[in-house]
């Protein structure tokens, strides 16, 4: 009974778990990572394709986007979610693999012209959307045996649309113990979704502390401070420009638009336009109106009771298309763009800010977290230029920061979900942070909450039915390797992971027909003889 630690250990993005229980072996999320990438992440203990399980925590690319890349390594298992996080999933890890392909495109076209080698996607829209029918979904609250070994529960986090911390009890032999993987927790008091539910007891807990060093500022302030941007922005004849994440962010920056509009917060321009520019932001919008009466806050629901969209208002506009896309950046008013996606490191977000950053009558807002080495850190952080498209274009725009519009709890938040629990856990593992907060925040659990807590990083293994490390591990930094490299060294992975499905594949075949068995080594051979080279 082993769990194991692989990514966002010391970091923020890149989420993925490793638990073993008796015969079982799954994930908890495998995420891609964003940003800067400070440590090597451990390699699975297992071929993916000996993995029985992913359980999914929610529809973030940093916890789900890498699922079809273990498709194309060979995993055939269950992917386990909740229903929203699945209907999410849809079209967000089809909108990856669409971006994946596009840059590779891209790069491909510079590369041919230059003499270079080509690259390949991280993974493809084939590889998505097996991945996506592997996906099986429950309810809030349900009780799910999934075998023998594991039985597991969602419980609301209130992180995003179906967003949820997983209870997960093991069973191995006559030992039983129930660990709790957090998800992304909640902030409170936000518009559209509930406060995250509590857990009140568990052996073992994994939380996330992305800002467990922080507080964050009111909620009642914000409508105020992009009712305030969006007055003097457009008095100015700019445009207000904002990066949002396309699930989530952008549905809940509408609520706050509505109300702005709806208590007549801007004078001089009451019909101000307002774009949504993302494709998925359109489709993910239309998924959180299916949802509104089982997955948001009391308020949210009265209002939909009430036949009130509560992220719908006159002067929307939804851009589906890459012309109407290229359009709004020549419509002659000022106006509100927002756009995905939210770190401003791939999408539509870049054309509008290749646009607008040189002018300085126009406002960037951003409204959510800026990973390290991300374009918006760059530009929160003072940057002069920025290169877009291969060009250099001047920072002339007013940079705006919406602070604590986040839909991670702060740390008083953190602090008020793990001390929900009646009885303390035998251990605290805090994940999900930046490199010093993980062990600031290990150490405030101890000395606060009494709890024995600890911070590890990439490859640690925790032996759960004995209650101690089996390995622990320092931080290796990324080493300086080529990001052609680093490419060439995953699809190679993926050669190699082939070859185990095969091997696998093969063994699953013992006492077959022997026609059938002939077949098929024959196919073999003749594969091996046109690339034994």
């Amino acid at each position: 009974m082993k769990l194991m630690f692989i990514g966002a250990d010391h970091e923020v993005t890149g989420s993925c778990h490793y638990l073993e229980c008796g015969d079982t072996r799954l994930v908890v999320d495998y995420g891609m990572e964003q940003g800067i990438n400070r440590y090597e992440n451990a390699e699975l203990p297992v071929d993916c394709g000996d993995l029985d399980y992913v359980l999914l925590t929610h529809a973030h690319i940093d916890h789900a986007g890498c699922i079809p890349l273990l498709y194309a390594r060979g995993f055939r298992g269950e992917i386990v979610t909740t229903c929203a996080t699945g209907d999410l999933c849809q079209i967000m890890l089809r909108d990856s693999a669409h971006i994946q392909e596009m840059e590779a495109e891209w790069k491909n076209r510079k590369a041919r012209r230059a003499g270079n080698p080509e690259v390949t996607p991280l993974y493809t829209m084939e590889d998505a959307q097996g991945a996506l029918s592997h996906l099986t979904t429950f309810d809030y609250g349900e009780i799910i045996k999934l075998n023998d070994d594991i039985t597991i529960r969602f419980t609301d986090a209130g992180h995003l649309l179906g967003s949820a911390s997983i209870e997960v009890w093991c069973h191995e032999g006559d030992v039983e113990k129930k660990i709790v993987f957090s998800g992304d927790i909640g902030n409170t008091n936000k518009p559209l979704t509930r406060d995250p539910d509590y857990i009140e007891e568990a052996d073992y807990v994994v939380m996330e502390c992305t800002y467990g060093d922080r507080e964050h500022d009111a909620v009642m302030g914000h409508i105020d401070d992009l009712a305030r941007i969006i007055q003097t922005t457009l008095d100015r004849g700019g445009n207000v420009v904002i990066p949002a994440f396309a699930v989530g962010r952008t549905q809940e920056l509408l609520y706050f638009i509505k109300k702005i509009k709806e208590g007549h917060m801007i004078f001089g321009h009451e019909g101000f336009e307002v774009y949504v520019d993302s494709p998925l932001a359109v489709e993910a919008t239309n998924i959180f109106k299916k949802n509104l009466l089982q997955c948001f806050d009391d308020e949210t629901r009265e209002l939909v009771r009430q036949g009130v969209n509560p992220i719908d208002f006159h002067g929307l506009k939804l851009s589906i298309t890459s012309e109407d896309s290229k359009a709004i950046n020549f419509t002659p008013n000022p106006k509100v763009i927002i756009s995905a996606s939210g770190m401003c490191d791939a999408g539509r977000i870049r054309h509008h800010l290749k646009h607008n950053l040189w002018y300085p009558e126009s406002t960037i807002v951003f409204a959510g977290y800026q990973a390290e080495a991300t374009l918006g850190r760059s530009l929160i952080d003072g940057a002069k230029t920025v290169k877009l498209f291969g060009e250099t274009i001047d920072v002339r725009a007013h940079i705006e920061m919406i602070h604590g519009l986040s839909s991670h709890a702060d740390v008083h938040g953190l602090l008020k979900w793990i001390g929900a629990f009646k009885k303390k856990p035998q251990m605290v593992f805090a994940v999900h942070g930046d490199d010093a907060v993980c062990d600031v925040f290990a150490e405030r659990l101890t000395r606060e909450m009494g709890l024995t807590a600890s911070a590890p990083f990439s490859g640690s293994v925790f032996d759960l039915a004995e209650g101690q490390w089996v390995t622990q591990t320092e931080g290796i930094p990324v080493a300086k390797v080529t990001p052609a490299r680093k490419r060439a060294d995953s699809i190679f992975a993926r050669l190699v992971a082939a070859g185990e499905r095969l091997a696998r594949v093969i063994l699953h075949n013992e006492g077959g027909a022997n026609k059938d068995l002939a077949r098929f080594a024959d196919q073999i051979h003749a594969l091996c003889d046109k690339w034994d080279r």
